[in-house]
């Protein structure tokens, strides 16, 4: 049996099993991406849930696997080099995990490059500017008199709306073949729901988006995760 005695996390969140992946998470948009694509690709591993509380997420056991202090983080005891491997970053952990088990990142070079075309396009647009606009309707934000800032964030997630909208014409999946990219994708857009932004992009417009999504949260493995580790 793996020895992870190594991590410091372990002393707070303790595995029962450290044989298996250790995923220590929270079901927010970021955090499900790993949790389906572990049940997608059907490694097994173990879920703990790590909350968004600074008592956790601030903690120096969490620090010590992850500086950034954002969920998710992983520990796999069966890294690439046969020894135990940390990783942070969901779009991180997800080129690894795809890559570890052969799944869902396209079947040649080609398709693996514009699969992480898209996983970036996730990281670095559509996820950062909605959780901006989240912020800006339903959480602290909303207080704020200048409706500047929301606006911003409302046109730029009208904008990258148009671009998905625009690639899934005639498609299923955002690169014709479901992969992780789509695992990183679909969780951003099923938060507009959670932050009430939908009215505000005009979600009701995009009838590819809201196939997509339908598709998507049909997949049992989706269902099964979509909710790993459970919310308290």
């Amino acid at each position: 049996m793996a020895d992870l005695s190594a991590f410091p996390i372990t002393q707070k969140w303790s595995p029962k099993d450290p044989s298996v992946l250790q995923l220590f998470s929270f079901p927010t948009p970021n955090g499900v991406k790993v949790s389906i694509a572990l049940e997608e690709m059907q490694i097994p591993y173990e879920a703990h849930l790590v909350t968004l509380a600074d008592a956790d997420v601030k903690s120096p056991e969490f620090l010590s696997l992850n500086p950034n202090n954002k969920i998710p983080a992983i520990i796999d005891p069966n890294g690439p080099d046969g020894t135990p491997v940390s990783l942070f970053e969901s779009g991180a952990i997800l080129i690894y995990l795809a890559e570890k088990s052969g799944k869902l990142m396209g079947d040649t070079a080609t398709d693996k490059a514009k699969v992480i075309q898209w996983l970036m396009f996730q990281m670095g647009g559509l996820g950062p500017m909605l959780g901006q606009l989240g912020f800006f309707v339903k959480f602290a934000g909303s207080q704020w008199e200048d409706k500047r800032p929301q606006q911003r964030y409302v046109d730029e997630g009208k904008r990258l709306l148009a671009v998905l909208e625009r690639e899934l014409d005639g498609k299923d999946w955002i690169t014709g073949q479901y992969s992780i990219a789509d695992i990183a994708i679909a969780p951003w857009l099923n938060a507009l729901n959670f932050y009430g932004t939908r009215d505000l992009v005009g979600w009701d417009n995009h009838k590819n988006l809201i196939a997509y999504l339908d598709r998507f949260y049909a997949r049992p493995a989706v269902d099964k995760a979509k909710n790993i580790p459970p919310r308290p």
